[in-house]
Parts: C-alpha cells; sequence; structure tokens
C-alpha cells in the first residue's frame, strides 16, 4: 500500500511542476475550442496518450509537437512557446502586435510599415523610462 500512496505523491508533484501550467493552458484551451483529446491529438500527429500525459504536466513536449499543439489549437507557436518558458512571453507578444499589423490588408504597405516603426519607437522610450525609475 506505501508503494502506491509513493506512486501518487510522485504524480501529484510532477503535475505541481513547471509543466503542469502549460498542461493546464493547452487542455484549456482545447475545451474553449471544442475539440476532444482525440481530435486534437490527430490533428496534431501525436497519440492520445501522450497528449493526455502532456496536459496532465506528466510530459514535456518538444518544440516541434508545441508547434503542431499550436496549429491544432489555432494559436500562435510564440503563445504555446511563452506558457512552455522557451520563449520571453514579451518578446512573443512584440512579434504577435508586429505581425498583426503587418496582416492587416486595410492599410496600406506605407501605414503599416509607420506603424510598425511607431510601436516599436514607443516600447524602446517605455523600456528607457522603465530603467531610469
Amino acid at each position: 500500500m506505501t508503494g502506491t500512496l509513493e506512486c501518487v505523491d510522485a504524480m501529484t508533484a510532477k503535475r505541481s511542476g513547471p509543466d503542469a501550467g502549460l498542461g493546464e493552458f493547452i487542455r484549456h484551451q482545447r475545451q474553449l475550442g471544442h475539440l476532444s483529446l482525440r481530435q486534437l491529438a490527430d490533428a496534431c500527429g501525436v497519440s492520445n496518450a501522450y497528449l493526455s500525459q502532456i496536459e496532465r504536466g506528466l510530459r514535456s513536449p518538444s518544440s516541434f509537437v508545441l508547434k503542431a499543439l499550436a496549429d491544432g489549437l489555432e494559436l500562435s507557436s510564440e503563445t504555446l512557446y511563452a506558457q512552455a518558458g522557451i520563449l520571453d512571453p514579451t518578446e512573443g507578444d512584440v512579434a504577435a502586435v508586429v505581425s498583426a499589423i503587418r496582416q492587416d490588408q486595410r492599410l496600406s504597405a506605407r501605414q503599416r510599415e509607420m506603424l510598425v516603426d511607431m510601436y516599436e519607437s514607443f516600447l524602446k522610450v517605455n523600456d528607457a523610462t522603465d530603467t531610469e525609475e
């Protein structure tokens, strides 16, 4: 009986590790997208068991699997990379904003580039202000 309790304790400890938050995020996104575990696993080319282990925080997915999960969940790869701790979240946010600006076809090419330049200059000013304080 003691072996069973040790096993349960080990599983609980693993779930509270760094991969637990990523797994919970993936599960939440999957549920928001009304996808079953099987549907997402099939879309990503991984087994149901492996995806279940990722969601429970028992496995750390590779960057290749994270990319496939991002595609299956219709998220940016940067979002999952940031959740996994591979990418600085602020870098992913900046890349997402710049990407969104560059993809907006309602603006001319010149307007998009000017907007990106303005956005990046505002970030530099804010970073400089933050370091002075």
